[in-house]
Formats: structure tokens, C-alpha cells, sequence
């Protein structure tokens, strides 16, 4: 049997390339061979980190039975949703429309025209094959009703769709946004709705957004709560940094084990401007740590960052974080041990399985020092296991959304170790991922992968370059974002302001993707918003700002019917209400006075302001910068509305007055 998944950059692919499974990886011959064979594609599509993905693969893809069923009645395809979100976005809005639900691993039978007819997600190995016998059985006797089924998928999932909205919302539409959102807020426990429950980053950062511009202390009080609870519960790392990725209660005590890059990079985020907005010692050393996590433990050896760590190790979920209290002793003896489980809540009968419990820090110590020592002996302790696999694979969207957020905290928490490491992740993306304004999804050990890029890699790889822009005052940044954008605009827009999920040129399935809903990570259409509104802002293009606007229309039916999906439209919403701001910083490179203004700017201004900083001897390709010299030899800062700025300031105290009353 021929190994087509040995060659593949997935770790994913990787992972199914010893099983006794005929895998294709997604190609133009896996399906001229299910024509030729007339049999149906079985389309199986997971990614590295999944664990009921490594329970299905155990379960029935090593089974040499199961295997035999799916080799001689279907060509069998496999795909990593991380390599091709294009694929996993069709396929799994059919597998929801047919079933009402979707996950991962999603198993779809397709026509051998790629037109899904049966979907479903996780299957024991009992079910998978008598799901296996019947699929095959209903293609050879009932092919009409099948393919016509398939039909009937297709014609539904390609007709046109609007969520509504003619123009950007205003702030009536956003504050609304937070009266829906109050009636989904978990008073008792943090967050929105019920078991399980996802961190809701991209509401983090609008609540904070809109409670600057109004005061309204329901918005403060709901991030305050949902931050604090999030961080003191399961899905936080307690010794080691970094959040899992959601957790299956709802009172934040069990996680999902597996962590995902884009989860930290958006939750850093988030937590940095906690900090900046409420001084909160919890949000900053939960933001440091979440930092230095990703460094140390996403970090790749070219300058980018994995996609994430799996949620098993030794093949059991959760083995490598959970305690017991007789492991706890072990490591630290009788007394710092009990001590320690009333710290952490690790009890006798355990929040987790099997005994074990989850670290959780309900409150703070209340001696530091010993908490340290402890903290300590716990994290080299667990060094010893066997630690849960790392999918190496650097995605251009995550990356993108890393170094916004190293970049970010680096600067406001005065790190500029991190911001370097922003720095590396950018020039990885620029040497290996982007050329022509173009740019390529994936990459691994520095070779890129072959996968286009979809809307949320030119979206979020453009945002990163803007914000390390910001931080570093370095202009190939924002010439880098400005491609990346032109190429949104000419290859992704649709005939209504907003945009497709795949390119012009990009492989045809069977439909074309387009959501504009947030889901874990901000959707490419309100990322692009983003993006193009605050490259507008340092350019004072037109193009780029209208198509912001036209793109954050679908953001004013979510505020007030469904704002958990539109987090990342409302916060850049909020930017568009408050112009956004453009601050230029000009004066010498170095020089402590210049680097204080640029400093304040970076403190003081609103989310999404559009920052620069020259040297005041020239624009370097920033229209911002044009035209705005040095006061009288002295470092200056101007603020600015649309191209329209104040009289310049030399000092932080006369910066952070203009920035308030603007």
C-alpha cells in the first residue's frame, strides 16, 4: 500500500501515516480514483492537538478490520483543519446543517464529485462500521437517493446568505451589544452561557473598548470577572503559564487540555490591556506568564511559533498537569504539600479523574515566598514527565495574531525581549510565508507548506505587522501590511462589502467560504476591518477605510441579536467610532524623551489608534509622518483625526491631556 502521508508538513498527516488505512492527502487524484473505482470519498478531518481525534485514530484507524472496510468501499481522504480551514469550513457547515452539530474529527461521505451526502464527527469503532457497511450498501442499491442527496446539500449551502447591516454600527448598536451580553454573563462564576465554556477574547477586548468610551460598569465589571475567573480556574496553567483551550464546566474547573497558540496570543492580548485599564497585579502576572510560555514552550527554532501542544501525553488527556495529594507530597513533603493542596485545590477525591486534581488558585497566597518555592519544585517535577506533543507547524494567521500581542506586551510591560521575539516572528513570516503580496498558510522547520493563504492569514499577519509597527517605529512593516491588504481588496471582496474566506484564484469546492461570525479566533472578515482601518490610519488611504466600513456592516444586526459572535467587529467598531486616533511620534532614535512620548502614546491612546514613530527627518514611506517636524528641535507628538491633528506636544502629561480630549 502506497504512504502518501509520508511526504506531508502536517504533523497531523503525519501522525496517520503508518496506518493500515489507504490515506490520500486532499487531491485531484484522490478523487478521479473514486470516480474510476465508483466508490464514495470518506473525508476525515481533525488536526494534531485533537484528543477525541487521536481516540478515533486508535480506535478504528490502526484496526486492520476497520481499515479493510474503508480500503475496499471508499477512496479515504485526510486533512488537517488547521492546514486547509477552507475545507473544514464547507465540510463542517454541512455536517452542522445535516446534524445540528459539528467537532472534530469531522467524517464526511462524499459523491465523487466532493458533494457531502452523510456527515457526523467522532464514531466508536463498533458504530464506524456498521456506519461503514451501510454508506457502502445505500451507494450500490439506492445511488439516486444518495446523489441526490448530496444535491440537495450543495444547492442549500451555495445559495447566497446576508446576516443584514447596511453600514458600521454607531455606538447605540454597541452599546446594546453589552445590555444582550449582560443577560448571557455567568455572574456567579464569570464568562457567558453555560458548560462548556470557550475564553471569550475577543469580548474581553470590546467590553474594555466600550467601557473606556462610555464608563459603563457593566462592561468593566463583566471582562474584571471573566479575566479573574479564567485565570484562577483549570483552564489556566497554574505552575506553568498559558490557557487550555476551553473548559467543560461551567464553574472554569476542568479544561480540554490540549493549548492553542491563537488562544494565548489572543488572550495576552487581552490581559496586557486588562492591566492597562485597571492596574490589576493579576492580569499582569498572568499576562507575563502566558508570554514567556508561548516563548518558551510554542517558540520555534526558525523565530515562529508551533500551532500547539497536544491535550494527551502517554496517551491519556491531562497526564502531564494534574496532581494528586500523594504526588504533591512526594515532591514536596507533609507540610508545604498540604499546604499546597488547600492552595491549589487538590483534594482527596480529585476534580479530575481517576483521583487527580486540576490546579486551580482560588486566591492568592498568603505567603509569596513559600508559594514561589513551591511553584518551583512543582514545575520541575512535572519537567519529568513525558510531555504532551507539540504540532510544530507555523500557521501565518496565529503568527499574525503572536505578534500583535508580543509586540504589544512588550512595549506597555517594558519587555523588549518579547518584542524581539515578535520581531523574529515577523521576518520568518517575510521570508518564508509572503512574497507578490501574496502569502502561504503554513510553514515547518522553515520550509513553507503549499496551502494558499485564506482571509485570516492576510488579515491577521497584516494586523501583527501594523501593531509591531506601532512598538518599533520600523516602516517595512507597514509596506509589508499594505501588499498583504491591496491583496484582500483585489482578490477576496464579494459584490456586498465584505469579503470571501478563500482568494479569486484560490482551489474551487463546492462551495465558496464566507463567514462573518467569530468562532476561536476573530473571522478574516472583521480581522480584515481591522486591519484595513488602521493602515487607512497611517496612510490616509480612502479605499482601505471605506472597505473597513462596508466590512463591519454585518456587526450591527450581531450587536444586538448575537454579540458572543462578533467580538473582534465590535472592538474594531469601537476603533471606527473613536476616528480611530493617529498619533505621530517624531525625534531622535534613542532619545529618552522621544522614547517617553512614544511610551504615553502607546499607554494612553484607545484600542486600535493607528501610532507611528520617526525620526523627524522624513515620512519613510508613512504618510502620517509627512509634515510633521520636531518642535522647535525638541521631540513632539501629534494627534490626529482623520489627517486633521492638534497642535504638537513635547511632554507625556501634555500627550495624555490631548489624547483624553480628543
Amino acid at each position: 500500500m502506497p504512504n502518501r502521508l509520508a511526504d506531508a508538513t502536517s504533523p497531523y498527516l503525519l501522525q496517520h501515516a503508518g496506518n493500515p488505512v489507504d490515506w490520500h492527502p486532499w487531491d485531484p487524484a484522490a478523487f478521479a480514483e473514486a470516480r474510476d473505482r465508483d466508490v464514495p470519498v470518506l473525508l476525515s478531518v481533525g488536526y494534531a492537538a485533537c484528543h477525541w481525534c487521536h481516540v478515533m485514530a486508535h480506535e478504528s484507524f490502526e484496526d486492520p478490520a476497520t481499515a479493510q472496510l474503508m480500503n475496499s468501499a471508499f477512496v479515504n481522504i485526510k486533512v488537517d483543519r488547521e492546514e486547509r480551514p477552507d475545507i473544514d469550513a464547507v465540510y463542517m457547515e454541512a455536517t452542522q446543517a445535516m446534524t445540528g452539530q459539528g467537532g472534530w474529527p469531522m467524517t464526511v461521505f462524499l459523491t465523487p464529485d466532493g458533494a457531502p451526502f452523510y456527515c457526523g464527527t467522532y464514531f466508536p469503532r463498533e458504530h464506524f462500521q456498521r456506519l461503514l457497511i451501510g454508506v457502502s450498501r445505500a451507494w450500490g442499491e439506492e445511488r439516486h437517493d444518495v446523489v441526490e442527496q448530496g444535491r440537495r446539500v450543495v444547492d442549500a449551502l451555495s445559495a447566497p446568505r446576508r446576516l443584514g447591516g447596511t453600514a458600521a454600527p454607531g455606538a447605540d448598536a454597541l452599546d446594546s451589544a453589552v445590555t444582550v451580553l449582560a443577560r448571557d454573563y455567568d455572574s456567579a462564576h464569570g464568562g457567558f452561557g453555560g458548560a462548556p465554556k470557550f475564553p471569550p477574547s475577543m469580548l474581553l477586548s470590546f467590553l474594555l473598548a466600550q467601557h473606556a468610551r462610555t464608563g459603563d460598569p457593566r462592561s468593566r465589571d463583566m471582562a474584571v470577572g471573566t479575566a479573574a475567573a479564567m485565570a484562577r480556574g483549570g483552564m489556566y496553567d497554574q505552575i506553568g503559564g498559558g490557557f487550555a483551550r476551553y473548559c467543560v464546566d461551567a464553574e472554569w474547573v476542568v479544561p480540554h487540555f490540549e493549548k492553542m497558540l491563537y488562544d494565548n496570543a489572543l488572550l495576552l492580548r487581552a490581559y496586557t490591556r486588562l492591566w492597562l485599564a485597571t492596574g490589576d497585579p493579576l492580569a499582569r502576572r498572568v499576562a507575563l506568564e502566558t508570554a514567556d510560555w508561548m516563548v518558551a514552550g510554542l517558540g520555534t527554532a526558525e523565530g515562529g511559533f508551533a500551532s500547539a501542544l497536544d491535550a494527551d501525553s502517554e496517551g491519556v488527556e491531562g497526564r502531564y498537569y494534574v496532581w494528586t495529594p500523594e504526588q504533591l507530597a512526594d515532591v514536596l513533603g507533609a507540610d508545604d504539600a498540604a499546604w499546597a493542596a488547600r492552595l491549589f485545590g487538590v483534594t482527596e477525591t480529585g476534580t479530575f479523574e481517576h483521583g487527580s486534581s486540576v490546579l486551580q488558585l482560588p486566591a492568592d497566597p498568603d505567603d509569596p515566598a513559600r508559594y514561589a518555592r513551591v511553584r518551583a519544585a512543582l514545575l520541575a517535577e512535572r519537567a519529568t514527565r513525558v510531555p504532551p506533543a507539540r504540532d510544530d507547524k507555523v500557521v501565518a494567521a496565529w503568527n499574525g495574531l503572536a505578534i500583535a500581542a508580543l509586540a504589544e506586551s512588550g512595549a506597555l510591560f517594558e519587555r523588549p525581549d518579547l518584542v524581539e521575539r515578535a520581531r523574529e516572528a515577523a521576518d520568518l513570516l517575510e521570508r518564508v510565508h509572503i512574497g507578490d503580496g501574496r502569502i502561504l498558510r503554513t510553514s515547518r522547520d522553515g520550509a513553507a507548506g503549499t496551502g494558499a493563504g485564506v482571509l485570516e492569514d492576510y488579515a491577521d499577519v497584516a494586523e501583527g505587522l501594523l501593531a509591531l509597527h506601532a512598538v518599533t517605529g520600523e516602516p517595512q512593516w507597514v509596506a509589508t501590511a499594505g501588499s498583504l491588504l491591496d491583496s484582500v481588496l483585489d482578490r477576496f471582496a464579494d459584490d456586498d462589502g465584505g469579503f470571501y474566506d478563500t482568494a479569486d484564484d484560490a482551489e474551487s469546492l463546492f462551495t465558496r467560504p464566507q463567514d462573518p461570525t467569530d468562532n476561536a479566533t476573530p473571522s478574516g472578515r472583521f480581522a480584515a476591518a481591522g486591519a484595513l482601518l488602521g493602515y487607512a490610519g497611517l496612510t490616509g488611504s480612502q479605499r482601505h477605510r471605506e472597505a473597513a466600513e462596508r466590512a463591519l456592516a454585518p456587526v450591527e444586526p450581531l450587536a444586538r441579536k448575537a454579540p458572543r459572535f462578533a467580538g473582534w467587529g465590535l472592538t474594531v467598531a469601537e476603533s471606527l467610532l473613536a476616528g480611530p486616533l493617529e498619533i505621530a511620534v517624531v525625534g531622535p532614535e534613542g532619545d529618552p524623551a522621544t522614547d517617553a512620548l512614544h511610551r504615553e502614546a502607546l499607554r494612553s491612546a484607545p484600542f486600535g489608534t493607528a501610532i507611528t514613530r520617526g525620526d523627524g527627518r522624513g515620512h519613510h514611506g508613512i504618510p502620517l509622518l509627512a509634515d510633521r517636524p520636531m518642535l522647535d528641535g525638541a521631540p513632539a507628538a501629534y494627534v490626529c483625526r482623520g489627517f486633521t491633528c492638534k497642535l504638537p506636544v513635547s511632554t507625556p502629561e501634555a500627550l495624555r491631556e490631548h489624547i483624553a480630549a480628543i
